[in-house]
């Protein structure tokens, strides 16, 4: 089981392929506020309504100097037929090999349908403009944890 981070851990590095299969890295974003989340899957429900949810708030937030990254185990094609299936704004990063997900705490057991299995846990990771871990959730809703953050940032 991946440790879970907590605010004031040094966000872990990573570069890792965009939708276009461009290279995208963490420390592309020093200076700026980054809010990484981490989703199961692409074209599936649950993971369409938060990248819609991000993507419908995305001026908003960068309004308020944050940018947004998706992180799935999803290859980059898969990840291009998603952008485009739904008109996401948002990047979205390629996790195949789950490295970044256990590095964030965003891969283990979880329980589903009231049974324990090991996946990509539902996470949220806000990154301040240094590179440290803000805040750290896990678990979260599918629905309604865009409006949760953009809350608790006070934004």
């Amino acid at each position: 089981m991946s440790e879970r981070l907590q605010p004031g851990d040094l966000a872990p590095a990573f570069t890792l392929q965009d939708a276009d299969g461009n290279e995208v890295s963490l420390s592309d974003y020093k200076g700026r506020k980054v809010i990484v989340y981490f989703y199961p899957a692409a074209l599936t429900p649950g993971c369409t309504k938060q990248a819609c949810d991000f993507t419908d708030n995305l001026d908003l937030l960068a309004g308020a100097g944050y940018d947004v990254v998706g992180i799935s185990p999803d290859k980059p094609e898969k990840l291009a037929k998603f952008r485009e299936a739904e008109s996401l704004k948002v990047t979205l990063l390629a996790d195949p090999d789950k490295s970044v997900l256990e590095a964030y705490g965003a891969f283990g057991e979880k329980k589903l349908y009231g049974k324990t299995v090991v996946g990509v846990i539902r996470s949220t990771v806000v990154v301040d403009e240094e590179g440290k871990v803000e805040r750290a959730l896990y678990n979260v809703k599918a629905t309604g944890h865009v409006a949760k953050i953009i809350k608790d940032l006070g934004i």
